[in-house]
């Protein structure tokens, strides 16, 4: 059923009862998506009448489909929940899909059947088939008002490429009904992070340029390649990781307070950010790629070797990055993200500034500026430094320590079950709900501002500086930010 908004908007309501996978036989199903719905049915979370059809281009029966997801889930889903998987694998049915076969979207719809409240479509698949499964879907029924869309990226690899997506997406699904996926919207510390803000007087006052010196933003991974040759080197750091996760990273930390808590509002406040943000200066951004080195004590090969051919790709990217609005105006935004560092994380430092004036300096006391850390993953949990007086007589002089405050978000609600990010993105997209989604306007304009940073490179002839396996990326990086007087947080 569609309704309309207070902004006027349509919006559908319904609660699909068929889900229909593209991809369904890839990594992605097996890691996540097939392990996620069984979790949901687990607990009772989606329809009873919820039917789930696989497809991809694998020769696979409804039983060869099962007995494939019975080995994924076997394999990735938590043992407590491994009860669930006989009465989960009744849902799923299969159907062989060739996508650029238009006349097999007919069986596929056969397959589908008849919808009593309406169908999510979760499409994860390579750019140059956009076109040709929206022409079948919608040539084969599947795409009509009971409908509504997934998108997994890449949905593109510039601006124009993106548009070209969007536009063939639009020519069936109007934005309404396609929900373009970020899975680090979907982590629960990621979605803190408008609690955060919002829902404590203690930081919106001060969260601007008077009172924060700078944000960092790291995502750092230990893995290489791992499987992705093919995408990863036509890719590189930029568009993997910068252009969807750490910008949406950068949008939600930045954001005005929406009006309401619902998708519009809040969707159009990231926009905001992202429309703002400067372009690079040539000075502002260092690319690196790494070679061999050691990974926990492992030796591990460098990029080149891994993907068997020399190549210019960035595995590594820094950039400082600058907000032109009233509440940012001189507070840089650090961004860094690379493949084969150090440790798996992925954080948000806010850097306060230090007080204007300490009364503790005339005895010899050093107060240190706050500083909020954001751990998303592989820990999500939130830490605030302060300064205490140390315990003591003080004959020696005041002395000031900074002691965190921590908050684990496993040990703060170790009641609730903790959700993986998928799960909660897979039940919003069965019940309509956009709030962790991403709009079209907002992914052009992160994709207008990772081509100006592509620019850059180009016209300044900046190319990958090389850095050892384990290390924290190219010693340029390091001196990006020290030049401001910064230290990355490692």
């Amino acid at each position: 059923m569609t309704v309309v908004t207070p902004e006027g908007t349509p919006s559908m309501s319904f609660t699909a009862d068929k889900l229909l996978l593209f991809g369904a036989t890839g990594d992605l199903s097996q890691r996540m998506l097939l392990p996620s719905l069984c979790a949901l049915h687990a607990d009772a979370l989606v329809p009873e009448k919820l039917n789930i059809i696989g497809t991809a281009r694998s020769e696979l029966d409804d039983d060869g489909f099962r007995n494939f997801a019975a080995d994924a889930l076997n394999k990735f889903l938590p043992d407590y929940r491994k009860s669930a998987i006989p009465g989960f694998l009744q849902r799923l049915t299969y159907q062989a899909l060739d996508a650029n076969q238009t006349a097999q979207f007919a069986d596929l719809a056969a397959k589908v059947g008849p919808r009593q409240d309406g169908l999510a479509i979760f499409l994860s698949t390579a750019p140059s088939l956009f076109e040709p499964t929206i022409a079948g879907l919608q040539a084969s029924g599947l795409a009509d008002e009971t409908s509504r869309i997934g998108l997994e990226k890449p949905l593109g690899t510039d601006l124009d490429t993106s548009r070209h997506i969007n536009d063939a997406v639009a020519s069936a699904f109007p934005e309404d009904r396609i929900f373009r996926i970020d899975h680090y919207l979907g982590k629960e510390t990621v979605q803190n992070l408008m609690a955060l803000r919002f829902a404590n007087i203690l930081f919106e006052p001060i969260w601007n340029a008077h009172y924060i010196e700078h944000v960092q933003i790291t995502v750092a991974e230990t893995v290489g390649l791992e499987g992705r040759v093919g995408f990863y080197d036509g890719a590189g750091a930029l568009r993997d990781m910068v252009q969807n996760h750490m910008l949406q990273l950068l949008a939600l930390v930045a954001m005005e307070p929406p009006s309401r808590f619902d998708p519009a509002a809040i969707r159009g406040e990231k926009t905001k950010v992202l429309r703002s943000l400067r372009t690079v200066a040539a000075g502002d951004t260092v690319t690196g790629q790494y070679r061999a080195g050691a990974i926990d004590g492992a030796s591990v090969p460098g990029y080149a070797d891994e993907l068997g051919k020399p190549s210019a790709t960035e595995t590594f990217v820094a950039i400082k990055a600058h907000i032109d609005n009233w509440r940012w105006k001189g507070v840089p935004f650090y961004l860094r993200t690379g493949k084969r560092l150090p440790k798996r994380t992925t954080e948000i430092v806010v850097q306060f500034r230090p007080v204007p004036h300490s009364m503790f300096a005339q005895r010899g006391a050093i107060a240190q500026p706050n500083r909020l850390v954001i751990g998303i993953q592989p820990e999500e949990n939130i830490t605030f430094t302060t300064n205490a007086k140390v315990p003591g007589l003080d004959r020696g002089g005041l002395r000031l320590r900074e002691v965190p405050l921590d908050i684990s978000m496993e040990d703060a609600f170790a009641g609730p079950t903790k959700r993986i990010a998928y799960e909660r993105l897979l039940l919003d997209l069965i019940e309509g709900d956009q709030t962790l989604f991403v709009r079209r306007d907002e992914v052009e304009a992160q994709w207008a501002w990772i081509d100006g940073v592509r620019k850059v490179w180009t016209d300044n002839g900046i190319t990958p500086n090389p850095y050892g396996a384990g290390s924290w990326g190219p010693t340029a990086a390091i001196a990006l930010a020290a030049k401001d007087g910064v230290a990355w947080h490692e």
